[in-house]
């Protein structure tokens, strides 16, 4: 099991680190935000254990990030803040604990196995097979087959804007959610960009591209995958 554990008080990381290796995790640490969130876009972990105020980027807003591509990794944050607001806000941001510092060692630790053991279970649901009106994709492969029948053989970021439409069907996605969520937190190309990707998975999935079914663009707003 693989944790980012992200604390910018060196003395409370390092303790931690110690004592999560000591259970038998792998443990990557940081005490920078901005670090947090392009250890999270290049590699995987299983528990995310954030501290909230952080330089850069807090708590809050890596946990918003994280949770528009990745529904599935396990997020405990901590502060020293016993605000119900602020605990309120991390929860609706998409964490699933929050711990209050001090804290004690014994319940973190608990914590975080339940947190595991939860993320595991997700994890045997989460989606990998898709299908739509004759249209098949395979998220684990980037491999797809047409209405046509034709094997389509997706980008890295073609099945990361699919999935990230797929998972929010019938809702509208905003542009800046889907740059954020396919490109980085600040690598943001032109909207023209997603236009094109949108067109592209008119011509693989849609009988009729000017008419399409399943790909729709909300003017002014965003994209909207809908599935009756």
């Amino acid at each position: 099991m693989r944790i980012l554990l992200v604390e910018d008080e060196e003395n409370i990381r390092e303790a931690l680190k110690l004592n999560l290796e000591l259970e038998g995790y792998e443990v990557v640490s940081t005490g920078n935000g901005k670090k947090a969130l392009e250890l999270v876009s290049g590699q995987h972990f299983d528990l995310l254990l954030l501290d909230v105020m952080l330089p850069d980027v807090d708590g809050f807003t890596i946990t918003e990030q994280v949770r528009l591509t990745n529904t599935e990794v396990a997020i405990l944050l901590l502060t020293a803040k016993d605000m119900p607001t602020d605990r309120i806000t991390g929860l609706k941001k998409g964490a699933d604990d929050y711990l209050t510092k001090p804290f004690n060692l014994e319940e973190l630790l608990l914590r975080v196995n339940i947190l595991l053991r939860r993320s595991q279970r997700v994890k045997g649901e989460a989606l990998s097979l898709f299908e739509f009106g004759n249209n098949k994709v395979n998220f684990d492969t980037f491999e797809a087959t047409s209405w046509q029948g034709e094997n389509i053989t997706l980008t890295k970021k073609e099945a990361m804007l699919l999935k990230l439409l797929v998972e929010r069907k019938n809702e509208v996605v905003s542009r800046n959610q889907i740059l954020q969520a396919v490109w980085g937190y600040d690598v943001f190309p032109s909207t023209r960009t997603i236009d094109n990707f949108i067109l592209a998975f008119r011509k693989y999935f849609e009988q009729d591209a000017k008419q399409p079914r399943f790909f729709h663009s909300i003017r002014g707003v965003g994209y909207k995958f809908t599935l009756a």
